[in-house]
């Protein structure tokens, strides 16, 4: 299959490459700069230069292509609202150049407010007013012959290489002299090896009906004071609670959502795709040591 893939150079997007080249499909991978495309190039796949904000890249790569995976985004969490937005976009000329055609639309989605406090499944839909609007945005496509396949990423999506949630923690940890989680850190975060989560976005494109929502778990939750006390045990550095009213003052941007109970399952997403994660657990990956090198 021509699969044309966003995000090719990514965190995530360089495993989902990979993956997909190894199973015989024909990559070709969006990339805004020198760097990126050499990073597509070198994982055996096509470059098309291009970004969210070019549209005619995205038409022109959709057009080209049996099936489309979307993992770009743009993590400003300051301008949250425009990111979600400029994704949006993106997936509607994904899903106008697709419409009619009965090819696979992929797109990438997270967990965080969808059911605080209880148990995240498959079968709940995306909360409305939800700043990131990709679910919604692209299942509307599904009434227009897309066959569109969610897949949403755990927030401890990890593994070497990572630059996101779980780095920022550990550099708080540093700055502080402490280790912290919110509340009594019973709170959970659900979370997935990168290694783990790339066949997914393949699976969906091969092989789920129209609407499949799928989820990256390979763990349900860990509470939020295990991953302290992983950090501050590598760093030497103390471990403590700070008050949820102080999260933010305390962690920053972050605080919002590492205060958040998330815990997700993916009991489904295993029976109908015969997926079983191998890769290190979160803890075992923080074990590891490369994150605080």
């Amino acid at each position: 299959m021509k699969v044309f893939v966003t995000g090719a150079s990514g965190f995530v997007g360089t495993a989902v490459v990979r993956d997909l080249v190894a199973h015989g499909h024909q990559v070709t991978g969006l990339a805004r700069s020198d760097a990126s495309a050499a990073t597509v190039s070198a994982l055996g796949a096509q470059v098309r230069r291009g970004d969210l904000h070019d549209p005619d890249s995205l038409q022109a790569g959709a057009a080209d292509a049996d099936g489309v995976i979307h993992l770009a985004f743009h993590h400003d969490f300051d301008e949250f609202a425009d990111a979600g937005e400029l994704d949006r976009r993106a997936i509607e000329v994904l899903g106008e150049t697709l419409a009619g055609s009965g090819r696979p639309l992929v797109v990438t989605s997270g967990m965080a407010g969808h059911t605080p406090g209880r148990l995240l499944t498959e079968n709940d839909a995306a909360q409305p007013g939800s700043p990131r609007v990709s679910e919604p945005a692209a299942l509307g496509f599904a009434e227009r012959d897309v066959r569109v396949g969610i897949v949403r990423l755990s927030p401890t999506t990890h593994g070497e290489g990572d630059h996101g949630f779980v780095p920022r923690l550990i550099e708080i940890a540093r700055d502080t002299g402490t280790a912290a989680y919110p509340g009594d850190g019973t709170n959970r975060w659900p979370a997935v090896h990168r290694l783990d989560a790339a066949p997914l976005f393949r699976l969906a494109l091969e092989k789920a009906d129209s609407g499949t929502v799928l989820h990256a778990v390979a763990e349900e939750g860990i509470p939020s004071r295990d991953i302290a006390e992983a950090i501050g045990g590598h760093l030497g550095v103390p471990v403590a609670g700070v008050p949820l009213e102080q999260a933010f003052d305390h962690f920053g941007w972050i605080g919002g959502l590492f205060a958040l109970d998330m815990a997700a399952s993916s009991a489904l997403t295993r029976e109908r795709f015969d997926w079983q994660p191998s890769r290190p657990g979160l803890l075992e990956d923080l074990g590891g040591g490369h994150y605080f090198d």
